[in-house]
């Protein structure tokens, strides 16, 4: 029940001692502000990482050849490998739980490209039709590149969003002919993907590819997703693609230099780990902080305690309960708290929303630090903690006052 005579009492010993009040108050807030502070940084570098890992399929092995850095069966090290189509045929046969599979043609070099009177220069790539779902490209208009194009050698392309309105502006660009260095292609669809260099790709049929820009059936990258496969599956799903491949190309399966292998499954439950760890960090750190302001909340609440001793003498000489005189003081050592911390709380919250509205407005967001935010989770559990500290400030002061006894309290000077 609300008591307005405890709450003008509250407010007369708040104002009475204004800056013994404000320094305990500001410690409690400081401890606030520098948890969300860090929490908010905390948010901005996983969403970092999480921003260069959501332009690949976080559960893809990406294989690339390399050199041989290891005798093997007579051979020297230093053999380059060259990978073929006889590779990708065999991983995609030979691995089970393989959900998508793609390789890639590189051609090398930026290609002038034009329509009409529109020129300029984009890459050009030869690939399977699962290279969408490895670069996690989305259809815009159209299709994508399919195996009947792969079969029948066609000359069609999937352009990114930025080549189409670089070529077309706002003409519809499928069923058109591009001029790609002398050979024209049909536009078949239209993708987008997050980051301005995907989409300034043009994607052609590997067999396309591999006809008019090499003469040949290498291929310079394999790629293939390992669907709900566990951190533990991909990582033997590894072992059997080196396995397949030392044998085919005879160098030391111990090898890692013959053929590179990126395994983003593994990479990427490494960071949410090491993220999840840094979070348990930045709250030790804040709470700890916050700790630091309880106690002098607490300490202040004895000092309190201490000098209306004779006051308190006074309150149970007349029948005042425990339970009354614990109420009272845990109820203003929770005031403090709160409100002090909920200040902080909402000075580090526009804090990092500013440093958000600015790095977003004025483009200057990183690969490595992007969109800094404070969730709903975290601020109400900041509210939670805020409230306990409060009763934890209060609490243990408060049971002194209520254990002392008034004929003591009465002699007290």
């Amino acid at each position: 029940m609300f008591d307005l005579d405890k709450w003008q009492e509250i407010l007369h010993t708040i104002r009475k001692n204004k800056l013994r009040t404000f320094l305990t108050a500001f410690s409690v807030s400081w401890g606030i502000f520098m948890l969300i502070l860090l929490l908010g940084f905390g948010s901005g570098l996983e969403n970092g990482v999480h921003y260069n890992f959501q332009d690949d399929a976080v559960n893809s092995i990406r294989i690339r050849p390399g050199q041989t850095s290891k005798p093997y069966r007579g051979m020297q090290p230093g053999k380059n490998i060259t990978f073929t189509n006889e590779d990708y045929d065999l991983i995609r046969n030979k691995i089970d739980g393989i959900e998508h599979i793609t390789s890639r043609f590189y051609c090398w070099g930026e290609f002038t490209v034009r329509y009409k009177d529109q020129y300029s220069s984009f890459e050009v790539m030869g690939c399977h039709p699962d290279h969408q779902y490895l670069e996690n490209q989305k259809p815009l208009k159209g299709r994508y590149i399919n195996a009947i194009d792969v079969k029948e050698v066609r000359k069609v392309t999937a352009i990114g969003e930025n080549v189409a309105e670089a070529l077309f502006k706002e003409e519809d660009p499928i069923g058109k002919w591009i001029d790609v260095r002398g050979i024209k292609y049909r536009v078949v669809g239209v993708y987008e993907e997050e980051g301005d260099e995907e989409t300034r790709r043009i994607y052609i049929p590997l067999s396309t590819a591999q006809l008019a820009y090499g003469g040949t059936n290498s291929i310079h990258y394999i790629m293939y997703t390992v669907g709900n496969a566990s951190v533990a599956e991909s990582k033997e799903m590894v072992d059997q693609s080196r396995q397949l491949l030392s044998d085919r190309h005879l160098f030391d399966p111990t090898d890692e230099r013959a053929v590179n292998i990126w395994n983003n499954v593994e990479n990427f439950q490494r960071f949410v780990s090491l993220f999840a760890g840094i979070k348990l960090f930045l709250w030790v750190v804040g709470i700890g902080t916050i700790i630091a302001g309880i106690v002098g909340v607490s300490n202040i609440m004895l000092i309190v305690v201490k000098e209306r001793t004779r006051e308190i003498g006074v309150r149970k000489a007349i029948g005042a309960t425990p339970g009354s005189i614990i109420g009272l003081f845990l109820q203003e050592a929770i005031v403090i708290t709160v409100f002090a911390g909920y200040l902080g709380l909402l000075a580090g919250i526009g804090l990092v929303e500013g440093m958000n509205w600015a790095l977003i407005n004025f483009e200057i967001q990183t690969e490595f630090f992007r969109n800094p935010e404070v969730q709903l989770q975290t601020a109400i559990g900041a509210t939670m903690l805020l409230i306990l500290a409060g009763v934890l400030a209060g609490y243990f002061p408060a049971r002194k006052a209520a254990k002392i006894r008034p004929i003591e309290a009465l002699k007290d000077e």
